[in-house]
């Protein structure tokens, strides 16, 4: 499979590094996949990505890599305001497609992006990354085969110091003009997503943003004032009744990438962190009491890269494993799908529900 790449910032590194190592880390693959092209708005960024990959073409030009017929794929890495129209164009020329969250940058886009892949039959992948971690993967498994029982609440949340600073320049994802919002488009989208998968689908929204430093240094350098949310704070129920909150923040002061996710049922709980991305916490209510506690209490499960074949072979499946393992196997199911024909997910569809909840979360907060 060929793959046109459209934007080679930390994601189009992080895409590029999945495809380059898919053979170490799964056995006798029956497809191999390569970047044929890439696309920046430069043409020196263009340039000098194409060095890094180890190819030749590169363009400045999205339309020549999306109506190249030798091109299968369409990898989309750009900023969230350019997901639209790219995907669109991508549609119609029939590829598939694997795109970086949010979708788009409002629902009614992305609503019109998943329905127009669904009328088209095409093959397209939102990249929420953080579902492909295994602790992630057993919680899910464990929720399906009805250990928590009714899920009753949850918590989630994802927390950045990186807007922590108030002399540190603004970044793009830090601009409406260019994100769409802030922390809840970035990191809120991601936690969104989690909850979504693993609680089922969110009904009602009460929210509300914080900006703590409204002037900061912007990208040029000159003052700058605060357009997008630094953090947002939500209380959810989904359609099956289960109540819990979601926090994204980039102003938490000493974290690092810190997704920390508690899903609480009739029967049992869970409990992750991604700071600590080997290991599931689960409590299964059942278990019997008795004289000091019993065998009541948390079950450290340890998921490290145990993988189903032909993952979990490399380097081991006892081997800790970190974020870009979790975009490893995003990848991979994606191109495994694209190959046998199966199902992609997370769909552009499953994008599109998470839009929506973001978007709910917007609009209720200016309320």
């Amino acid at each position: 499979m060929k793959i046109g790449l459209i934007g080679f910032g930390s994601m189009g590194k992080t895409h590029s590094w999945c495809v380059k190592n898919l053979n170490y880390f799964y056995r006798d693959l029956p497809f191999t996949a390569e970047y044929e092209a890439v696309c920046t708005t430069k043409e020196e960024t263009a340039k000098a990505a194409a060095g890094f990959l180890g190819i030749n073409r590169y363009t400045v030009s999205e339309d020549e890599i999306i109506n190249d017929k030798a091109i299968d794929i369409i990898d989309i890495c750009t900023p969230n305001v350019y997901h639209y129209e790219t995907l669109k164009k991508a549609i119609k020329a029939g590829k598939m497609i694997y795109c970086e969250k949010p979708l788009c940058i409002s629902y009614a886009q992305a609503k019109e992006i998943a329905e127009l892949a669904e009328k088209n039959n095409i093959k397209g992948q939102i990249v929420f990354n953080n579902r492909f971690l295994p602790a992630i993967m057993r919680a899910k498994q464990l929720i399906s085969e009805g250990k928590l029982g009714r899920i009753l609440s949850f918590r989630c949340e994802y927390l950045h110091s990186s807007a922590a600073d108030p002399n540190k320049k603004a970044g793009w994802k830090q601009n409406k003009d260019i994100c769409g919002a802030g922390t809840l488009f970035d990191l809120g989208s991601h936690a969104v997503d989690l909850v979504y998968y693993l609680c089922g689908e969110i009904i009602s929204v009460k929210s509300m943003s914080q900006i703590a430093f409204p002037e900061r240094i912007g990208q040029d350098g000159k003052l700058w004032k605060t357009n997008a949310d630094e953090a947002f704070y939500m209380i959810c129920k989904t359609k099956t009744g289960a109540v819990g909150t979601i926090e994204a923040s980039k102003i938490a002061v000493g974290a690092n990438d810190d997704i920390n996710l508690a899903v609480y049922g009739e029967k049992g709980s869970l409990k992750f962190s991604l700071m600590e991305p080997n290991w599931l916490n689960y409590y299964d209510g059942n278990a019997s009491d008795g004289d000091y506690g019993g065998n009541r209490g948390y079950t450290r499960i340890e998921c490290c890269g145990r993988y189903p074949l032909p993952g979990g072979i490399f380097p081991s499946f006892k081997a800790p494993i970190g974020w870009l393992r979790g975009h490893l196997h995003s990848m991979y199911s994606f191109l495994d799908a694209c190959h046998s024909d199966k199902p992609v997910l997370p769909s552009l569809s499953d994008g599109a529900q998470v839009q929506k909840v973001l978007e709910l979360a917007l609009e209720n907060d200016k309320q």
